[in-house]
């Protein structure tokens, strides 16, 4: 009989426990919650597991310390690391988070070598050049979670200023997962109307700028902590896209070597998520202002990259 795919989930706060819940609902496979702290995962994920006769989903769900209950997974979703807090930036967790990515990508990749890494943690295209450079996996199975959410904040925002169904918006959001995100108002449509003919320029431009600030809104909300609901679903959806071979197209911080003029860096770009993890980098075409401002977006990354031991 063939086994369920395999998730784990480093990281057992808000952000990888609520991954684990969609997860777990999605049926997506068997799931190992990991964490440092004693006692977390292991009652997370049995409080979980005790929800399928409930919610009516079959999954074996295994809280731990360690890391050898994770052998063989075929995705892993790293959120390990501290959370923002108000007034800190993305940028403030650059060296805590990084050292916190090495340890734990070294770990996973020793015991799922073939594993497709999904990075969560903040900075997030930071902590993918981390883990790309820890684990020494090819650049397609190192993947980050940004365009996604960012692109899901957008959408949201849209929605609701031309009250209609979130289902029938369709956009893209790219670039660096903080203030230089580049959503593409070009790409922007609801069921296939552009968004300029539903929106003004000026309501438009403050819709673009929500969805730059929709993480640091929630942080201002919550004080202790950041936002986790959207976080998590993002990164689920695209580890299902990678188990079923859906070969959606999401975007996603990948490894860059010539696409869009960016080279040796990761920024949020439209990929085909597959069984391999990222299967292709779609080049759209962008506007003048929108290729500057990705290139904006990539020289953000890279001043942070820049920073971190060699």
């Amino acid at each position: 009989m063939p086994k369920r795919p395999k998730i784990s989930i480093v990281g057992a706060g808000n952000v990888g426990a609520t991954a684990a819940h969609w997860a777990a609902a999605k049926e997506l496979g068997d799931i190992v919650l990991v964490d440092v702290v004693d006692g977390i995962p292991q009652g997370k994920g049995l409080d979980l597991l005790e929800s399928g006769p409930v919610e009516l989903f079959d999954a074996k769900i295994t809280g731990t310390n360690s890391y050898e209950p994770t052998a063989d997974s075929d995705v892993v979703i790293i959120t390990a690391g501290i959370a923002r807090k108000p007034g800190m930036s993305r940028d403030d967790l650059l060296m805590t988070n990084a050292g916190i990515v090495r340890q734990v990508t070294e770990q996973i990749a020793k015991y799922s070598p073939n594993a497709v890494l999904i990075i969560v943690s903040n900075p997030l295209d930071v902590m993918c050049q981390v883990a790309l450079k820890a684990s020494k996996f090819p650049k397609h199975r190192v993947v980050g979670m940004a365009g996604v959410l960012d692109t899901a904040r957008y959408r949201t925002f849209l929605a609701e200023a031309i009250n209609v169904s979130v289902e029938d918006i369709q956009a893209l959001v790219l670039g660096g997962h903080g203030d230089t995100m580049v959503p593409l108002v070009s790409y922007t449509t609801v069921s296939g109307i552009p968004i300029t003919q539903l929106i003004d320029k000026d309501k438009l431009d403050k819709i673009v700028q929500r969805a730059r600030d929709g993480g640091i809104e929630i942080v201002n909300y919550l004080k202790t902590g950041s936002a986790y609901y959207a976080p998590s679903a993002a990164a689920v959806q695209m580890a299902e896209s990678i188990i079923k071979d859906k070969k959606r197209l999401l975007p996603c911080a990948a490894y860059l070597e010539g696409e869009f003029g960016i080279n040796d860096v990761y920024c949020g770009v439209p990929v085909v998520l597959g069984a391999s993890g990222v299967e292709r980098i779609i080049q759209v075409h962008l506007t003048l202002d929108e290729k500057a401002a990705l290139q904006k977006s990539a020289d953000a990354v890279r001043v942070q990259v820049a920073k971190l031991p060699a």
